[in-house]
Parts: structure tokens; C-alpha cells; sequence
């Protein structure tokens, strides 16, 4: 087994779900023997910034070796608001942000996750590396998150052509682009065709 390291598996709003590929990732990531977390952040439909904030920042806290976080949706933002002042024991190593919504989006039930004031500065001392894949057809992000966040925040970015949400809807079950990241950094991240 290579040196250790560990995952923080952050999903979105309302969750992700049996099919979804976070699932799929932590399931197959765990089978292969990795520390994986994979927490049910709470009031996933009603979600406040400020008690994702705590659990997450539990967990990222006690994770050993390398650190590496994978948000999905409104976990990006989760992610970008805890950059903006995360402590050096809050650190991670890699980041990979999947489909961040627009902070317009319209997501019911949402509290204190917009605006993000987060500077392409936070993000650096936040993690070693932090990469973005998205699509231009994003329903939440229609502007594109390459043009909405990659760009002000100096992002590696992958854009991933027709895939939407990436998300289960848009056939995110098992996504061996994002094992391979997760395992060797390899990028950049393709689409399941």
C-alpha cells in the first residue's frame, strides 16, 4: 500500500445518493483498503453553512497522511467558504471541486453558502492542489464554473463536454477518471463516454 493518506468525500445538496459516483468512489476507495469519510452532512435539504462547516472541519482535522477532499456541488462551496479561513490543521493536500453551482442558482432551503468571497490566495494556503471539472452545460452553473470559478480563483480546470451536473442524472455512477485522480493525481479528468 502506498504511503498514507486518507479521503474526505463531501457531497452536495440533498446529498448524493446510492448511484451516485461519490458513493460509487467511496465504496470502491474503502474495498481497496483507503481511509475513506464519507459523512451525511447535516439537514442535507436545508443545509446551513455554519454546521457543514463544523463537521467537515471535524473530520478534516482528524484525517492522517495525505489529506485529499472531493466535493461535489454544493460541497465545492462548502469547500471555497472553508478556504477562506481555514487554520494550517485544517490543510488538505488535493482538492478536486466537481460542478459547483453558480451563487445565483436557485437552490431552496440553502443558508449562509453565498456570496463566496474566496481568493485564488485562500485557496493556496487551503491546499497544495486544487483542480476543477465541470461542463459547460451545467443547469447550475449555466455561465459555466470555468468563467465563474476557475478563472478568479486560478484553477486547473477540466472541462467535461455533455456532462451536465455530473451527477447521477448525468450517467455519474461509476466514473474511472476520478478513481484514477484519487489513486495517482492523474489529470487531466475525462468523461464517462
Amino acid at each position: 500500500m502506498p504511503d498514507a493518506r486518507s479521503f474526505l468525500i463531501l457531497h452536495g445538496w440533498q446529498g448524493s445518493g446510492p448511484l451516485h459516483w461519490q458513493t460509487w468512489l467511496a465504496e470502491t476507495l474503502g474495498l481497496a483498503g483507503e481511509d475513506v469519510r464519507y459523512p451525511q452532512l447535516p439537514d442535507p435539504d436545508t443545509p446551513r453553512l455554519r454546521r457543514w462547516l463544523t463537521v467537515a472541519r471535524g473530520i478534516l482535522e482528524e484525517l492522517p497522511g495525505e489529506r485529499i477532499v472531493l466535493c461535489h456541488s454544493l460541497g465545492c462551496i462548502l469547500w471555497l467558504r472553508h478556504a477562506a479561513d481555514a487554520t494550517p490543521d485544517q490543510r488538505a493536500d488535493r482538492v478536486l471541486l466537481v460542478a459547483p453551482p453558480a451563487p445565483w442558482a436557485e437552490l431552496p432551503g440553502v443558508s449562509g453558502f453565498f456570496p463566496v468571497d474566496t481568493t485564488a490566495e485562500h485557496v493556496e494556503r487551503a491546499a497544495s492542489s486544487t483542480r476543477l471539472v465541470c461542463a459547460a452545460d451545467d443547469p447550475y452553473c449555466p455561465e459555466g464554473a470555468d468563467a465563474v470559478y476557475a478563472a478568479p480563483l486560478a484553477l486547473a480546470t477540466d472541462l467535461i463536454p455533455g456532462g451536465a451536473h455530473l451527477n447521477t442524472d448525468a450517467g455519474y455512477g461509476p466514473w474511472p477518471s476520478v478513481l484514477d485522480w484519487c489513486r495517482t493525481g492523474a489529470a487531466p479528468l475525462a468523461g464517462n463516454a
